[in-house]
């Protein structure tokens, strides 16, 4: 089956990573990127069972914490983790996108879906100077990132507009041209952000390192005309094996 095909047939909250609890550690290397302190307001969207919250309080010492999720049983699992911490935290069950979080000075943002990302994009440009918008894997649209430590991503309001994709996506990777070492480096390192709680972690890395390989491809921002080796290997591999088929995603 083609790739995008076998990618539809995963449950929605997989690729959205609703169903990812990040470990304890992704939440503090988030946190020290954004240089997360006392007198932060600290907006978790998507907050799932509140383990960001509960270290940004009880760690970081932050000002105020919010946490906003539409799923009731989430938001349920977080006020009881967070009680017994004795922790005070506002919990909302709700669509993000009728989140109001104008106080905020720092928000992690983790959502894929391209319809949510553009309708938060407009309220994310009302937020007063300074406030930084954290997202996992993808930079948000038509901005350069003013940090990154792959797979983490930090824009700054007001945001720095990009000129193209391809000066979006070499910016992110902070290299002059994507290979396969690239490519690989930071399949890995999105994959061990998810946890080891994730299966088939090796699958998911390999998944990822092709597709991070052939977009550079497909833009023309990969190193060299000629395919590499090791991306015919992977190729070959998850066609023979596993039925996948991630040639069609390369441009003629």
């Amino acid at each position: 089956m083609k790739i995008e095909d076998y990618l539809n047939s995963l449950p929605e909250n997989i690729l959205s990573g609703e169903d990812v609890q990040m470990p304890d550690n992704s939440f503090r290397e988030i946190f020290n990127l954004v240089d997360l302190k006392k007198d932060d307001v600290f907006y978790h969207l998507g907050c799932g069972e509140g383990r960001g919250l509960s270290i940004a309080l009880e760690e970081y010492n932050v000002k105020k914490a919010t946490g906003i999720d539409n799923n009731q049983n989430k938001i349920n699992i977080a006020k009881n983790h967070l009680m017994k911490k004795n922790l005070e935290v506002e919990l909302v069950c709700e669509d993000i996108e009728s989140t109001e979080f104008e106080d905020a000075t720092i928000i992690l943002f983790w959502f894929a879906d391209e319809k949510i990302i553009n309708s938060m994009m407009k309220k994310f440009e009302r937020l007063k100077s300074g406030t930084r918008i954290v997202t996992i894997w993808g930079p948000l649209p038509g901005c350069l990132p003013d940090k990154v430590r792959f797979p983490y991503i930090v824009n700054t309001i007001p945001f720095k507009k990009t000129s193209s994709l391809q000066e979006q996506v070499l910016a992110v990777f902070g290299v002059k041209c994507i290979d396969f070492v690239t490519a690989w480096e930071f399949a890995e390192r999105y994959t061990k952000a998810l946890g080891s709680n994730i299966e088939n972690d090796r699958f998911l890395t390999i998944i990822q390192t092709l597709t991070i390989w052939i977009n550079a491809k497909n833009l023309g921002v990969s190193c060299g005309e000629e395919i590499p080796e090791s991306i015919k290997t992977y190729i070959n591999i998850m066609k023979t094996h596993f039925d996948i088929d991630f040639e069609c995603l390369l441009e003629k």
